[in-house]
């Protein structure tokens, strides 16, 4: 489980930290795609796999599958964590989310996040908010 914030400088190679507390789930690697709201997010190997044996089934028609797996896979990076606990961020990752000398890590249970700091700030704010009204309403159905 991933969970937590962290700041953390991005390197002159593009490279950012990974939480030590992070870094044993990640030993086979961390698989990066664009997230939906501008963040790189970062899978652990078997979660991603999980992911992409989900993609091949379902009710959708063929021809969108087939779509959706390139938008998906097409745009994702596996990567591994280099010996002082760093990753080297693509550079179409980091223009996606808008990284550039600093980046957040935000857990979000099975997965991470990287954030422009900045954009992790608002999106943070609009997320809290927005947590307890459904953690209200989850409450009120038990």
């Amino acid at each position: 489980m991933f969970f937590g914030e962290f700041d953390y400088k991005v390197d002159e190679k593009g490279r950012v930290l990974i939480p030590p507390k992070f870094r044993a789930s990640l030993r086979e690697g961390v698989v990066l795609a664009p997230g939906v709201e501008k963040c790189i997010t970062c899978y652990p190997l078997p979660e991603w796999n999980k992911l992409a044996a989900s993609l091949t089934t379902g009710s959708v028609t063929p021809s969108k599958m087939r779509k959706l797996n390139r938008a998906v896979f097409a745009t994702a990076f596996h990567i591994n964590i280099d010996g002082q606990g760093r990753i080297a961020l693509p550079h179409q990752l980091r223009e996606h989310a808008g990284i550039d000398d600093e980046a957040v890590v935000a857990g979000a249970n099975t997965y991470f996040e990287l954030w422009n700091k900045a954009q992790w700030q608002e999106e943070k704010a609009l997320s809290q908010e927005q947590s307890w009204q459904i953690i209200e309403s989850l409450e009120k159905r038990e």
